[in-house]
């Protein structure tokens, strides 16, 4: 599921995000909501929220399965 509706987010919920830095490369950072930052019950980027450790960045996948970290 893609998160550019605002009714699928809420705080407690994991998502994989991609962060202002990272919008060339596509590099996905994974957390936890803390706040959202969109008000808009659409947006076409993706939902914009910031997680727990107060990272920003716009939604692009709910409930992603994580990468292996071996």
């Amino acid at each position: 599921m893609d998160g550019q509706y605002r009714k699928d987010i809420y705080p407690g919920l994991e998502v994989a995000i991609i962060l202002k830095k990272d919008q060339r490369s596509g590099k996905r950072t994974y957390g936890v909501v803390k706040d959202l930052l969109t008000s808009a019950a659409y947006h076409t980027r993706g939902i914009k929220v910031r997680l727990e450790d107060d990272q920003v960045g716009r939604v692009i996948e709910i409930d992603p399965i994580l990468p292996d970290e071996d």
